[in-house]
């Protein structure tokens, strides 16, 4: 059978995900990661407008505390991701939207120590664009807390530390670099 790649023409009522070719489904899942991101951005925002910074970011931290459960528990279970170290961690983090919007690179020393560079990130290059210097604290106060949610799923000893957060001098620079030790 011919995979589809694109879907101009007619209508299928009875079209699926797997008609695509595999090209297609690699741009769809990361358009999904950005939408992912931009519907977390957008009613971020929108509760910033209407409440205040603080009430934004305590709902952020709340759906965020669900999400990251509910998420690493599907894609545990769905790829069979096994163990509750840093590795494991590392493993299903891969395969989270959220890192899907970023360039970045993972190194293991161990299965209890993982280093990430973020070389490109999508929301750092979306703060530094806003202009209200946001930038300057939300990669080292709200990213750890996040980055902890993730981890707690696996292991809640497992410590975040990062290693250089931004402000940055350029853009030409890594966005930001994690430690993750259990």
């Amino acid at each position: 059978m011919r995979r589809l790649r694109d879907y101009s023409g007619q209508l299928n009522p009875n079209i699926k995900a797997e008609d695509f070719c595999k090209d297609v489904l690699v741009k769809m899942v990361q358009m999904y990661g950005k939408l992912y991101l931009a519907v977390d951005g957008f009613w971020y925002l929108s509760v910033k407008e209407k409440v205040n910074n603080d009430m934004a970011l305590a709902c952020d931290f709340w759906v965020w505390r669900k999400q990251c459960r509910n998420e690493m528990e599907r894609i545990t279970k769905l790829l069979n991701i096994q163990g509750k170290d840093v590795v494991s961690f590392l493993k299903a983090f891969q395969f989270s939207p959220w890192i899907w919007n970023m360039e970045y690179k993972m190194e293991v020393k161990n299965s209890n120590l993982g280093i990430l560079t973020v070389i490109r990130c999508s929301t750092l290059e979306a703060l530094e664009r806003e202009g209200e210097g946001r930038e300057k604290t939300f990669c080292k106060d709200v990213e750890p807390v996040m980055f902890k949610m993730f981890v707690d799923c696996f292991d809640s000893q497992i410590e975040v530390n990062h290693l250089r957060v931004p402000p940055r001098e350029n853009r030409d620079e890594i966005a930001c670099q994690w430690e993750f030790r259990l």
